[in-house]
């Protein structure tokens, strides 16, 4: 039988409709300067970059000296990759055509 997904409610709802409402990087700085720790944005930014470094065929040892992150978390991003819900490749395909398209 399906299970509803604990992380899908009210409070996480909420947070990413504030997430949606933000219109421009400096808000993001803002939003996410307040909300999470240096080190939390920093650990995310990293997981970005080792999910476009994985979708480009990098290997693990090339990810490791570009992004400075352990291979326990590339192997984890790589699964969600290989078995999440597609988000890491629908996101980074999304901002690499704005890119390619001047935006």
């Amino acid at each position: 039988m399906f299970e509803k997904n604990p992380r899908h409610n009210a409070m996480t709802d909420a947070l990413f409709d504030a997430i949606l409402s933000l219109e421009t990087r400096e808000e993001c700085y803002q939003f996410f300067d307040d909300l999470c720790t240096v080190k939390e944005i920093a650990d995310m930014s990293q997981r970005l970059e080792a999910a476009k470094l994985l979708l480009q065929g990098k290997t693990y040892e090339q990810i490791v000296k570009s992004a400075e992150i352990s291979t326990a978390t590339i192997s984890r991003i790589n699964r969600c990759i290989q078995y999440g819900s597609g988000g890491y490749q629908a996101i980074i395909e999304r901002v690499q055509e704005k890119e390619k398209n001047g935006r």
